[in-house]
């Protein structure tokens, strides 16, 4: 797998005095994602218990419902977290074998019992014929699915690394016959996420997605962009991983951590920011999709291309997609899933 030059927009690089201010930014993220809206259909069964062998690291799966016969809301107990999540699973037609599971995170806005992934990202019309378990995140806000040090008052207590990567993985398996092999994709807040997991436990997941997301968790841009991020709904950022000096901050930078992520498959992409054929008068959103969504996209551009350098730098291939036009919208992420699915899917032995 290589990197895509023919795929970089003519204009090499977006300096810094060309980007939004991170001040804007943060004005852009207090608001509201632009969407369509979407809904689970309210047709839940709940199953019978699971069995004492639905464990792992004290976790346990407490009870299993269905959405639909292949589209199940799993609950989880997570005793790092010292409470239970959902999370909401996609079942392949065939269930005879074992399959490998795709992880798909959230962003920023990610809320308790839904997943956008199905709600907005046309996962589930997308999985109906692959041979995988998908299992995405439903909550998880501003959180960049990361241990927290301390809870936060307003946020709650996060250990989501130790969830996704030590307590979920062998309750999927066990229960939906996984065969170990695991890959990972996320958007915006959740590409960071999806990221610093593969580079923080370096080979769990074979592949990864991101899509429209920055990297960097030191220097100035990063460290804003989280923090206006983790602010935007509430959260004390040095709740996360305490001050901007406390060395976890590194531990956590992807750019920094590079080098963990050779072997892996990596499909990564954004837009410029620029209005696309969603963006037109028709489109009742036009406005806030022009006006927060483009200089977020451009933002994330940005941040791609100090990623692909780094790599590049390392000689760490990897597959990077530049798109000429598009905002940060899921009406550009529904498309990025298919673009991305030959990376992942080739990542997973399929």
């Amino acid at each position: 797998m290589t990197s895509h030059p023919s795929t970089r927009p003519s204009l090499r690089r977006l300096g810094a005095s060309a980007l939004v201010t991170v001040t804007t930014i943060g004005a852009l993220l207090s608001a509201a994602p632009i969407a369509a809206a979407g809904g689970i259909p309210n047709s839940a069964v709940t199953q019978t218990d699971p069995t004492d062998g639905d464990r792992s690291d004290g976790a346990y799966i407490t009870r299993i419902e269905n959405i639909t016969d292949r589209w199940l809301r799993v609950f989880v107990y997570s005793p790092a977290m010292g409470s239970e999540q959902e999370v909401q699973v996609l079942l392949p037609r065939d269930t005879s074998a074992p399959r490998p599971t795709l992880y798909m995170l959230d962003g920023r806005s990610a809320s308790p019992g839904m997943s956008n992934w199905t709600t907005q990202g046309g996962a589930v019309e997308f999985f109906e014929d692959k041979p995988v378990n998908v299992v995405m995140t439903t909550g998880g806000r501003a959180s960049y699915f990361t241990d927290w040090d301390r809870p936060d008052p307003t946020l709650g207590n996060y250990k989501w690394e130790t969830f996704l990567t030590k307590e979920l993985p062998p309750l999927i398996d066990q229960r939906f016959d996984g065969n170990g092999i695991q890959s990972i994709a996320g958007l915006s807040m959740g590409a960071q996420s999806a990221m610093m997991l593969v580079v923080r436990s370096p080979g769990l997941y074979r592949g990864v997605a991101a899509y429209s997301g920055c990297y960097q968790s030191t220097g100035e841009l990063g460290q804003t962009q989280m923090d206006l991020v983790v602010s935007s709904y509430g959260g004390n950022i040095e709740n996360m991983w305490g001050p901007f000096t406390d060395p976890q901050w590194a531990e956590h930078d992807v750019l920094l951590g590079a080098e963990k992520l050779r072997g892996t498959a990596m499909y990564i992409s954004t837009a410029t920011g620029l209005p696309g054929p969603n963006e037109n008068l028709s489109n009742p959103d036009l406005v806030p999709l022009v006006t927060q969504g483009g200089p977020i996209e451009a933002v994330t551009n940005f941040c791609t291309h100090r990623l692909d350098d780094r790599l590049r730098s390392l000689g760490i291939p990897a597959t990077f997609v530049y798109n000429p036009v598009g905002v940060h919208t899921w009406a550009y992420w529904r498309e990025e899933l298919p673009k991305s699915w030959p990376t992942l899917a080739e990542s997973m032995g399929i």
